[in-house]
Formats: C-alpha cells, structure tokens, sequence
C-alpha cells in the first residue's frame, strides 16, 4: 500500500503515565498542579491535546483518586492557552498474580480491579473531550501482571464513554486489539468515526519494528483517525514514521524520560523536539480548535461538584 503522508499533524503528550519513572527524573510531575502545569507547558509548545493519569502526590504512584482528575481538569481548563483534554481510563484493571506454582489469591500489591462503572467515574465527573479505552487484555512487562480488559468489559465501558458525549481514544497495543475496536464499532458501541492510538513498543504487545507497525496502521480503516507513538529511545523517529504513515503523534514522560543520550527531558521540550520534525518534513502542527472539528470533539466544563 503507497504511503499517504498526514500534511495536517495533531501532537498528543502524554504527561506523566502511571509507570514506576516517578523516581527516574525529577521532571516527571506528581501532584495536579504539577501535571496541568506540565500540561499547559506541552500546550504552549505545540500540543493539540494532553493526556492524563494521576499520581499520589507525595509518593508518585498511581492512584484513581476523582478528586485529584477534578483538579487537574479544572487547573488546565482555567489556562489562559486551550488544549484538549484526554483522560485516562485504563486503570483499575490491574492484576498482579502470585508465584508460577500458587498464583492464587493475587497479590494486592498492584493488583486494583474496579467495575465499569468505576473506572469511568472520572470522566463522567470531569468531561474531558477524550478519554482512553484500552483494547484487550496483555501481559505487560512485568513476570506476574495482567492488564486485564475483558470483551464485556470493554462493551460495558465504550457505551458508557458513547452516551457521555466523550470519544474514546482506542488504545491499540496488538493487532487483536484493533480487530476488537472494530467490533466494537460494528455493534454500534463506538461511533464509526473512530479515534486509534498504536502503542508501539511496549512488552509484550506489538514490537516496534516497522513492519508490524505498517500492519497495524493497514488495518485502520479508512474512516479512522490515528496516532501511534513508541517507547523509549525511538519515540522521536515515530514522530517522523507516524505522520509519513498517514497519522499524527504522540510523545510525553509517560511513554520516554530522555531528550538526548544522557539528556532528561522535559514535556515541553519532546512536544518542541516534535514540532520541529513534522515542520520539517514539510507537515503543519494543527491546534486543538482544528482537532476538536476534525474530531466532532465537544468542550465542556466538569460537573459541578
């Protein structure tokens, strides 16, 4: 299939993720205010939309706390510059399992189930323009965790996403989750005019080598958006890989630490390092007004408390 260069590119960072990097570099950000913060920094560099977890803010791990997504969304809201908004949804399927020989009862360090309901309280509660659905279940690097995303699951959480108003951003880590979102369009969960990001990289779902990322961007179909991103070292020649592929970008802490060999980064300088190669490939940074036409994308302000 001929490639079909994207000449009106959208950037995603994804702020500060849910991974163990909170102790890996002081730029990764903890508290609500340091993520708007971080956030509306991408946003002034030439982010289109943000994406965002929460962390404790004395700790840094992963939390699911309404309360600290409310003030993040109303921190970034009451910005004086416009993005658009996408909250996570993926967590609260976590399973951690115990040894190979007993893997049952699972450990509770780690493991944090929720219902449907639950795991998109948030997004009710704050209405972000976006939120994520992540399309199957993997392993996920680690020897005994699951990320755990059930056919049900999925049905359950897309529909309520739908009949909010807020589109889900698909996250594709392996060529079944795409076969899967598909589906999930064809059932009438999702709007056709669907929204793909392709999640290169991460063990152990689809390498990041670019055959297996053309197989993956020649299964989206036609009346898709997507955005693919890759981890680590190789996040900024996705960058370039992605818009000549025909899609937009996605770079952030949450998916690499590292401006430069030995270099820590920081949000705002990997959207920069961004804007520079899609500008340089001959490509226009659009901005989040054009995303939210491109989009059908509704801006709103959270519920009152």
């Amino acid at each position: 299939m001929p490639l079909a260069m994207n000449r009106d590119v959208f950037i995603t960072c994804a702020v500060t993720g849910s991974g163990g990097t909170q102790d890996r570099s002081p730029h990764v950000p903890r508290s609500p205010k340091q993520i708007a913060d971080a956030a509306i920094d991408a946003a002034k560099a030439g982010a289109a939309i943000v994406h965002c977890h929460v962390r404790d803010p004395e700790t840094g791990a992963p939390r699911r706390d309404i309360a600290l997504y409310r003030e993040v969304t109303e921190r970034i809201r009451d910005a004086e510059v416009d993005v658009v908004l996408n909250l996570t949804a993926g967590m609260g399927g976590d399973m951690v399992f115990g040894s190979t020989e007993q893997p049952l009862p699972l450990k509770p360090g780690g493991t944090d189930m929720a219902g449907a309901s639950e795991r998109v309280e948030h997004v009710r509660q704050c209405l972000p323009e976006i939120c994520t659905l992540d399309c199957g279940t993997m392993n996920f690097a680690e020897a005994d965790y699951v990320m755990t995303n059930t056919p049900g699951m999925l049905r359950a959480m897309g529909g309520m996403m739908t009949e909010m108003g807020v589109k889900p951003e698909i996250e594709a880590f392996d060529t079944g989750h795409l076969w899967f979102a598909k589906q999930l369009v064809e059932e009438g969960v999702l709007e056709p005019d669907a929204l793909v990001q392709l999640c290169m990289g991460v063990p152990w779902g689809a390498p990041d080598d670019l055959n297996t990322f053309m197989a993956m961007v020649n299964n989206v179909p036609k009346e898709w958006t997507f955005s693919a991103f890759a981890l680590g070292r190789h996040q900024m020649a996705y960058v370039a890989a992605a818009v000549l592929a025909g899609g937009n970008v996605r770079v952030g802490l949450e998916d690499n630490l590292w401006l430069d060999k030995g270099v820590l980064a920081t949000n705002a300088q990997l959207v920069e390092r961004a804007v520079t190669i899609v500008e340089t490939m001959g490509a226009r940074v659009i901005g989040p007004q054009e995303v939210r036409e491109k989009l059908n994308l509704t801006k709103r302000a959270p519920v009152a408390a």
